[in-house]
């Protein structure tokens, strides 16, 4: 049974370790740094031109609310340019978007869909400023979001910035809105994570790179956001963070729908680990590679694959401990897994109630998102993720 004990503690350090481990050790390694090392002040003069870039795909519900937020901006607005791409949309969007032209809002649109990484390589072209800040149609930014994001690229050697995902949480909002916590949670790893060294991977609702600094992605990519900024990082440049520059969307409209979104993310992080496998040398890219691995790559192969494999072990040792010996560690940890998957089980009765219970929701939501990676292996390796997005229904504002 040596091997089955083994292998079970091995199993459990990585889910532990990419779940809580590296947050506890990303903390202890930032507390140090503090010590020797302090952080360069961003220069608030610098105020280069912008581009406000979004690609769009039948966002007339959203359209109204997005122009207005970005005229509202605490930035000079002569000089934030707006370029929307929105190819393939049927819905009205490009039509309703040229009343604003002489708000400066620039619409780039053909018929074809090409998917949401073909309309920002097509789009790229059309971007004239030092930086470039992409964000989705169906969000709103932070009044001071693009100031804050410009702060940071005063320093040279910072090649991406990354905002802020925020959910807009209401009352009503059921299992999905547990979203919220996770996202607090990332939050705070990502700021860690910058203060560290580098943040790995941008979130696709508010990101920005130095215009210069943009490859072309594959066609067929899946993640363009985490890509694009993954690939500033590996030419040597920095990706950094500031929470206070934020977009905020609702949640899904509940975890089915949360689920299609999450399927698809967890099928394009396949992708993305295989296309940025040189990332994985941390021979070549040290620190950036080391929080790489601690905080995507795990999360999306061994920690979910480990989940199931854990529960197995841990039955085997529960029976060869007698089952109801309670002085053996192993029957109380097996007791306690069946306890968690138990109350994920409650928490997924009651979200098809609309009972609202948030201490059942946090087991349920967590094997929802790994149950998620699993079907995005699935999905990716039979080749069936289309790069076009399948839209989640989200909740209203």
């Amino acid at each position: 049974m040596l091997w089955v004990e083994i292998l079970f503690w091995v199993l459990l350090f990585i889910v532990f370790y990419a779940y809580l481990g590296y947050g506890i050790l990303l903390f202890l390694m930032v507390r140090i740094k503090r010590l020797f090392v302090k952080p360069l002040a961003p220069d608030p003069s610098y105020e280069p031109e912008v581009t406000l870039f979004v690609a769009a795909y039948n966002e007339k519900d959203f359209v109204d609310a997005k122009v207005k937020n970005a005229l509202e901006l605490d930035y000079p607005q002569h000089k934030i340019k707006q370029v929307w791409v929105t190819d393939g949309s049927d819905d009205g969007t490009p039509e309703l978007l040229k009343k604003y032209a002489e708000f400066g809002v620039e619409v780039y649109h053909k018929p074809e869909r090409g998917g949401k990484i073909g309309a920002m390589n097509r789009g790229m072209q059309f971007v004239k400023t030092p930086i470039v800040i992409f964000s989705d149609g169906n969000t709103l930014l932070g009044r001071e979001s693009i100031r804050r994001i410009v702060n940071l690229f005063s320093n040279p050697s910072v090649g991406c910035v990354s905002g802020e995902k925020r959910i807009f949480d209401k009352e009503k909002d059921t299992a999905a809105g547990t979203e919220g916590i996770y996202w607090k949670y990332e939050s705070k790893l990502k700021k860690w994570d910058a203060e560290l060294y580098s943040v790995v991977g941008a979130a696709g609702e508010l990101f920005a790179i130095r215009t210069n600094l943009f490859q072309e992605v594959e066609k067929d990519t899946l993640l363009d956001d985490f890509i694009i900024s993954l690939r500033v990082a590996m030419k040597g440049f920095t990706i950094q963070y500031d929470p206070e520059a934020y977009a905020i969307e609702t949640s899904s409209a509940n975890v089915k729908e949360e689920l299609k979104r999450k399927v698809r993310i967890a099928a394009g992080g396949i992708q993305s680990i295989i296309r940025l496998s040189p990332l994985l040398n941390i021979f070549k890219y040290g620190m950036l590679s080391f929080q790489y691995i601690s905080h995507r790559v795990l999360r999306w192969t061994l920690a979910p694959l480990s989940l199931p494999i854990i529960l197995i072990l841990n039955t085997i040792l529960w029976i060869a401990a007698g089952m109801t010996n309670f002085s053996n560690l192993y029957v109380w940890l097996f007791y306690l897994q069946i306890a968690f998957y138990v109350m994920a089980l409650f928490g997924w009765y009651l979200e098809n109630k609309a009972i609202k219970i948030k201490a059942l929701f946090v087991p349920y939501y967590f094997l929802m998102m790994n149950y998620a990676v699993l079907m995005g292996m699935r999905r990716y390796y039979k080749g069936s993720q289309s790069v076009n997005w399948e839209r989640a229904k989200r909740g209203t504002l």
